[in-house]
């Protein structure tokens, strides 16, 4: 799987098909410029300007692909996304084992991922603050299914500890908020990419379970990947400060922290690579194939811009 990610959100262009190659026409008369970009090399394209037009085989060219094209709205805020319908040789199989999966065994794989949610926070704050804040214990004590929801007991610690006891974890507000809801946006796409290219349906989830979101599985897979934006938007706001606007720089250091390099199975991989591990190792559990999911150890930190 490819790891580009183009975001048009500078300026009104008209995107067209030529020759397996996305085009993307921009400005006009002496501005005009046209870049050029292959299909296969793409992983995720977020429209977030309002005067973007594209044609019908740009969406059908994407998806045979296998891109993932995310469209933003006023706010330039991600709302929607468009994924591959066919994913994998034995998608009907893989749906059917999907659908059948035990209770028991949904609550086995929710708790791994939890653990790992948790870990990876621990190990942000031990970055960041010196010390994970009691984290690490926290995460050992996990059991199937988190009946104790230590998840949410986690994320009460995790945010108060990395932006300020002030800060809340609010979609609509205009500080911190609005960097995580799009970095966390980008990544949703990611996953979900990752779990239509392994057969799987993005909206029968582990956990999450909410009548309105079709992508439940895609909010379960990207818990333990979160951290990476939350290292990105701190990154940001102590640059650039809270009210910092949600421009193009500031897009680019939340996309810039999804190529950081990703720690899994013992090896430096990047986040699609790793996603894609994460969501074929959920379908060989589905398959009975295997007990427990491949779940990413570690991260990079998001590099610094050089300017800013």
């Amino acid at each position: 799987m490819t790891d580009r990610m183009i975001d048009i959100s500078d300026e009104a262009a008209r995107l067209s098909v030529r020759n397996g190659l996305l085009v993307i026409d921009r400005g006009s008369g002496e501005s005009a410029a046209e870049v050029v970009v292959p299909l296969t090399d793409l992983a995720v394209v977020v429209v977030s300007h309002p005067c973007v037009s594209m044609s019908h085989a740009v969406l059908s060219g994407l998806a045979s692909a296998g891109a993932c094209l995310v469209s933003c709205d006023e706010k330039r805020l991600p709302v929607g996304m468009l994924l591959p319908l066919v994913g994998h040789a034995t998608q009907s199989e893989r749906f059917e084992q999907q659908v059948n999966a035990s209770e028991p065994t949904k609550k086995r794989l929710w708790a791994q991922i939890v653990r790992a949610k948790i870990t990876a926070q621990g190990r942000h704050l031990a970055s960041v603050r010196g010390k994970d804040h009691g984290l690490f214990a926290m995460a050992k004590r996990v059991r199937s299914g988190d009946p104790d929801n230590l998840e949410a007991q986690a994320t009460r610690k995790y945010w108060p500890v990395l932006f300020g006891k002030d800060f809340r974890r609010d979609r609509e507000a205009e500080d911190q908020n609005r960097l995580l809801n799009y970095g966390y946006a980008v990544l949703r796409a990611t996953v979900a990419r990752a779990i239509a290219a392994a057969g799987l349906h993005p909206t029968i989830g582990i956990h999450h379970h909410n009548r309105y979101d079709a992508y439940c599985l895609a909010d379960d897979l990207m818990e333990p990947f979160r951290p990476m934006v939350d290292a990105a938007a701190l990154m940001w706001t102590e640059m650039r400060g809270v009210d910092a606007p949600l421009d193009k720089e500031a897009k680019a250091a939340m996309l810039a922290a999804l190529t950081c390099r990703v720690t899994f199975d013992n090896e430096s991989r990047t986040l699609f690579d790793a996603s894609a591990r994460l969501a074929s190792s959920c379908a060989l559990v589905f398959a009975g194939e295997r007990d427990e999911l491949s779940l990413p150890e570690a991260f990079d930190a998001p590099a610094r811009p050089k300017t800013v």
